[in-house]
């Protein structure tokens, strides 16, 4: 299930692409074929399926379970704890990976093998032959990519446990990769190997400046971490031209192997390349400084779906028209897909599903473009599922335009698990449909009966910000997270927003009636249920803005990190509940803005209220029964 294929032959890698997407259905089918015929024996699996009988497509339907992570958990929880891997999977559990979601406040363990790098491998490579058939010249310099890891956390079974990304740049597939003329980094596997990240950050910067002139593209896993090394780069680069200008490195980088890697790179003083480093830097503004500090630079690549989403207008700021390349979708738990077109629009980026990498399910959920469905949405969640597992399709069977949450079964002991993303079908590539990225499954705000996904905050958040700060306070929203305050009655959502001055570094100077105009555009693009709390039923209060001060999502990701994020895969939360981030926010506020009006509403018609009605009923009663009957 892992073709071979030399990453340097473009015109192979497409081929292959043809015929995996091509052959869609079949190859899903050998692909379940394939983990059951592997792991039917397994502890978890024998609990639902019997023997020979049962290895096969509607067998493994019909009697293994969709589940969620709390329902796995306690097999994975027996391995890290010691006992053996064929509870789930035939092949030895090699290493814990987390997930950078939590389970009551912790990270998730998800199982991994030492056979899925291999295929971590060829996924990596098959983004090569798309990007050559873009953008030209590739192998005639070298990307500036920004990688991290994270120290593990070893297991009382002697696993490790550690981020996806950390695994494969520690492993012998990453550090004795093949020569490939297309993938050259300037960072040595030194600086990226490095434990202390802002050693990391800063030898991986000085190794990029020096080798500007080879560079072809620059980028970072996630479009903030990309943006965090922009600010470090501004707070820094004073230093850094001057270790370029002397031929040393600052005395403060005490990993050795940095120091060492770095300074082959160097190759003595250079006193022309620092003035011009500097000169770039101490412009006034740094718009398009990615374009001017590195001139040969043909895209940024980082992923800006999903949430990274309202990163795009400050990435475009920085990048002086550069490309916003988001070339793949892959998560802890399984890689998936890849970006077939990747120099189109970050608004209409699609990932077209591989499918040899798992077997995929996909769950129907509500349509995101009806109002109505927000509203019928607060009926039991339990329910609700237990639907849509009964219309659960399979990969080629999916419908344009929908919005599924995916399900897989993956070679490493997930069976039947829903990843928690929700996707939109947006086509088809051969056989193989192609998703956009929406949000994370209930990722919400909520103070009464309202629920706000992480999609529908975005959306407010992005008008208020096109509609009253671009102009005329030419104000940039460099990140926000948001908050339920329940300590007043009744309790509002509060936002918390980092503005910067476009053009200069200054502390940003706060117009009342333009915050609150912001306020009250952020209330009237959020859903149906939330307007109507607000306007008719009062059990919301007003929204309000609070402004922090320049660097305070820097404070709040150490803090994150601190309590066991990873820094390469760490994502700023939309929604923030733990006391200790909070202390954070509060703590750098320098303006506090409230909506001053109440947002439109109307009720909806008699014939919507009347299905409302008897379905809210009808839940009301199957509720009762339920109880009569558990007693």
């Amino acid at each position: 299930m892992i073709p071979s294929y030399d990453p340097n032959d473009t015109e192979a890698g497409l081929k292959l692409l043809e015929d995996l997407t091509s052959n869609a259905e079949a190859i899903q089918e050998q692909v379940l074929h394939e983990i059951l015929s592997q792991n039917s024996g397994t502890q978890y699996l024998r609990a639902f399926l019997d023997g020979e009988s049962d290895k096969n497509q509607q067998s493994f339907k019909n009697k293994v379970p969709v589940v969620n992570y709390d329902d796995i958990k306690p097999f994975i929880q027996r391995i890290a704890d010691g006992e053996s891997s064929d509870i789930v999977s035939v092949q030895p559990i090699t290493e814990l990976l987390t997930s950078s979601g939590t389970s009551a406040g912790k990270p998730k363990l998800m199982p991994s093998t030492a056979k899925e790098l291999d295929r971590k491998t060829f996924f990596y490579s098959m983004l090569v032959p798309v990007m050559n058939k873009y953008v030209n010249g590739l192998d005639e310099g070298k990307g500036m990519y920004l990688l991290f890891i994270k120290p593990e956390i070893k297991t009382p079974s002697g696993l490790m446990a550690r981020p996806v990304l950390t695994s494969y740049y520690k492993s012998q597939h990453f550090r004795n990769r093949p020569f490939n003329k297309y993938n050259i980094y300037t960072s040595p596997d030194q600086t990226i190997l490095c434990q202390d990240s802002k050693q990391s950050m800063y030898c991986q910067l000085l190794c990029g400046l020096v080798q500007r002139s080879h560079v072809l593209r620059v980028g970072a896993v996630f479009a903030s971490a990309f943006l965090r090394a922009v600010k470090f780069l501004e707070d820094h680069y004073k230093e850094l031209c001057a270790d370029i200008r002397t031929g040393t490195i600052t005395s403060w980088i005490t990993d050795s192997a940095c120091r060492d890697s770095v300074l082959s790179i160097l190759e003595g003083p250079n006193q022309e390349l620092a003035d011009e480093i500097e000169s770039e830097c101490a412009e006034k503004s740094w718009e398009g400084i990615l374009r001017r500090l590195w001139p040969k630079a043909k895209y940024v690549e980082v992923i800006v779906t999903g949430s990274m989403a309202q990163y795009i207008p400050t990435l475009e700021f920085y990048s002086g028209g550069l490309p916003l390349v988001s070339t793949m979708y892959a998560s802890s738990e399984c890689y998936f897909g890849i970006n077939l077109n990747p120099l189109c629009d970050p608004s209409d980026v699609s990932y077209t599903l591989l499918p040899n990498m798992a077997y995929f399910e996909f769950l129907p959920v509500d349509d995101k473009s009806h109002e109505e469905i927000h509203f019928a949405s607060q009926s039991n969640a339990e329910d609700d599922d237990s639907i849509k597992e009964d219309l659960i399709v399979d990969l080629v069977n999916v419908e344009v335009g929908r919005y599924y949450e995916i399900v897989i079964t993956t070679f490493t002991g997930l069976y039947r698990y829903r990843v928690g993303d929700i996707l939109k079908v947006t086509g088809f590539y051969n056989k193989a449909p192609q998703f956009r990225f929406v949000e994370r499954r209930n990722v919400v705000l909520s103070i009464d009966t309202d629920k706000t996904s992480e999609e529908d905050l975005l959306n407010a958040v992005t008008q208020a910000k096109l509609n009253h700060l671009q102009q005329p306070s030419s104000l940039l929203l460099t990140e926000y997270t948001s908050y339920a305050d329940t300590s007043s009655i009744p309790g509002h959502y509060v936002l918390f927003w980092e503005l910067k001055p476009r053009y200069n570094n200054d502390p940003p100077k706060l117009d009342d009636k333009t915050m609150e105009k912001c306020c009250s555009e952020v209330e009237d693009r959020l859903d149906y249920v939330y307007r109507r709390c607000r306007n008719k039923d009062k059990s919301i209060g007003p929204l309000e803005i609070r402004v922090v001060s320049l660097g305070t999502f820097d404070l709040l990701m150490d803090f994150c990190v601190s309590q066991g994020s990873s820094v390469n895969q760490y994502k700023t939360p939309r929604c923030v509940k733990s006391g200790g981030a909070l202390e954070i926010l509060d703590s750098r506020v320098i303006g506090s803005f409230f909506s001053k009006r109440v947002p439109q509403w109307e009720p909806l018609g008699l014939d919507s209220y009347f299905f409302f009605f008897i379905f809210n009923i009808s839940v009301l009663i199957l509720s009762k029964i339920l109880i009569y009957l558990s007693c």
